[in-house]
């Protein structure tokens, strides 16, 4: 009957295939929502994830680089405290001359105003000389200072609701008080820096209150009670957006009705915190911009199936065969994409490997560098000690030449702790920190250095404080980085008649301990600290140890300064953390 009737077979056929077009249609559909669903929270994840690490990173930055400005003015009360010509000036009372040598120091120090109060707490010599005259005899900065022996740091709100941050010591002259040296910090700078970019941060105190903020209404309140200052409008906007972003975050909170990524971070400082709050809008523009275009894509895909649909029955064989010459051309174009893609990545698979190869050596080159470098000091104590116990042998004393083979065997042992040590110096953050006398490492650096400093017989000053002075970290490399600094001492009064070494050790808020030569001091004080840079003649040095002795100083959070001395010379300094009860007690 069928063959009868060619039509039915016709109509048969027809209906079978639209069964299978809407089946189709509908496979692509499903296939089009969850391809889009799931790419909406991959992306989402991985963009946030991306915009959060770095939101970290800026909040170590900012934290780092407020923490140095806090400490790089700390100490600068303890030094104007002592400078005679302002205890000359508050015991005469002459101060002609004193607002002239403050101004002089500002621009070197970097603080905001110096001002120097005499007893009666009487601005008597400051760089903003309109401050001259005015009373700070109930200012917390003066009445502290007063009763304590050290520096005293303090922060005062003032009325235009920003705060003022000073270091303030009390100057003495002859075991009298005469009056409170004080440097304000210029933290205001960093808020001014931090309003440049698009995120908020926020600096609480110990008590939770805002002291730096880019939003300046913030200052003197809590972050909750910050938050909570949004007009309705932002709220009203916050609601329209939530509903008409479907690819919405859940907020860690909310700033002028937008929703935001909050950071936190804690300051080593006096129990202060950092808070950042970055918004979401990056993360929304860029996985809406690949939600798009898949969207697009499957439109496209939705629109040439219903126009392919659309066309007459008369034109689909036509169309049928244009499309096939179309996706062959195509396929070819992609077999040549392909084979150049794959000769391409053949090409980038040899340079990896070349430069992983170039890396290697360049690694191993360094790495053999600095074990001479460092080996050289032991080995040329052992030929000193070696040729010593040879006469002490001849003369038929055993005993003493006994001694001089233990000595060698201490070095060889020192030779396995330095390579360790270089091997640590690759992988940071892996030994154990143990508290460490500094006299006593010190001692032992010089007994180290002994045979050198005899044979040159450099004059060596030493100024000890009469209280143990400790610090956290690794005996060894603190050891090793008073002897890299004694040798390059050594090594700049090889030119000097009367060579003189200088050595200074003292506690207070960090352990100092000073270096200072009477050599022909330091050329470059930029590129000091870069491997490899080096002023002595071929042969006595590879510029690796002031490299080394900086990483190693940083890892034990101090910080290692170069200057020239006025008379002549150079000074290096080391501070590190001080260890005292309070650290303990933390510890």
């Amino acid at each position: 009957m069928a063959s009868r009737f060619p039509f039915l077979r016709s109509a048969a056929r027809s209906g079978t295939a639209s069964w299978r077009v809407r089946s189709a249609l509908g496979v692509l559909l499903i296939v089009a929502i969850a391809t889009v669903f799931f790419t909406n929270r991959y992306l989402t994840d991985r963009f946030t994830e991306s915009t959060r690490n770095r939101a970290e990173l800026r909040l170590a930055l900012y934290s780092g680089n407020l923490i140095s400005e806090l400490r790089r003015n700390s100490i600068v009360p303890q030094l104007l405290a002592r400078d005679p010509a302002l205890i000359g000036a508050l015991n005469s009372g002459e101060f002609t001359q004193s607002s002239q040598r403050l101004i002089s120091f500002v621009d070197e120090i970097g603080a905001a105003s110096l001002m120097v109060l005499d007893r009666d707490g009487r601005t008597v010599a400051a760089t903003n000389r309109e401050r001259l005259g005015e009373q700070h005899r109930n200012a917390a900065y003066f009445v502290e200072a007063l009763r304590s022996n050290a520096t005293v740091f303090t922060s005062q709100r003032e009325e235009v609701g920003s705060y003022s941050f000073t270091y303030s010591r009390r100057m003495e002259s002859q075991g009298q008080t005469i009056g409170v040296i004080v440097v304000e910090v210029d933290l205001a700078k960093f808020e001014r820096a931090w309003a440049g970019i698009s995120d908020a941060v926020l600096v609480t105190n110990s008590e939770g209150e805002i002291i730096l903020a880019t939003e300046p209404r913030w200052r003197g309140q809590t972050v909750a009670t910050a938050l909570q200052r949004e007009p309705a409008d932002s709220a009203i906007e916050r609601a329209i957006r939530a509903t008409a972003d479907w690819t919405v975050l859940p907020a860690d909170a909310y700033f002028q009705g937008e929703a935001v990524m909050r950071i936190e971070g804690r300051i080593p400082f006096r129990g202060w915190n950092m808070t950042t709050f970055t918004t979401y809008s990056s993360v929304r523009e860029r996985v809406n911009a690949v939600l798009a275009l898949e969207i697009m894509g499957f439109a496209i895909l939705l629109a040439l199936a219903f126009y392919v649909l659309s066309r007459q029955a008369a034109f689909r064989m036509a169309l049928f065969q244009r499309e096939s010459a179309e996706l062959r051309a195509l396929n070819q174009r992609l077999q040549r994409e392909i084979a150049e893609r794959e000769r391409v990545q053949e090409t980038l698979a040899v340079a990896e490997q070349t430069l992983a190869q170039s890396s290697k050596l360049a690694a191993l080159g360094e790495m053999s560098a600095a074990v001479s470098h460092e080996l050289n000091q032991p080995l040329a104590a052992m030929k000193t000690y070696l040729a010593g116990a040879k006469l002490l042998l001849r003369r038929n004393r055993p005993e003493e030449a006994f001694s001089a083979f233990s000595r060698i065997d201490d070095l060889i042992e020192r030779m396995g702790g330095i390579t360790r040590q270089l091997k640590s110096y690759a992988r940071k953050g892996q030994e154990a920190f143990s508290p460490v006398n500094m006299g006593d490492a010190l001692a032992a650096s010089l007994t180290m250095m002994e045979p050198q400093l005899k044979s040159r017989k450099v004059k060596i000053t030493k100024i000890l404080p009469s209280e143990t002075v400790l610090v956290m970290g690794d005996r060894m490399r603190i050891e090793q980085v008073m002897i890299n600094l004694l040798r390059n001492a050594l090594d700049a009064t090889k030119t000097v008649d009367d060579p003189q070494i200088e050595i200074i050790l003292a506690g207070g808020e960090t352990a100092n301990l000073t270096i200072r030569d009477n050599g022909h001091g330091i050329d470059d004080l930029d590129a000091l600290f870069e491997p490899f840079y080096t002023t002595k003649q071929p042969g006595d040095g590879v510029g690796l140890g002031l490299a080394i002795s900086s990483g190693i100083v940083n890892d034990l959070g101090g910080r290692l300064l170069a200057r020239n001395a006025e008379q002549g010379g150079a000074v290096f300094e080391v501070q590190l953390p001080i260890l005292n009860d309070q650290t303990q007690a933390a510890e």
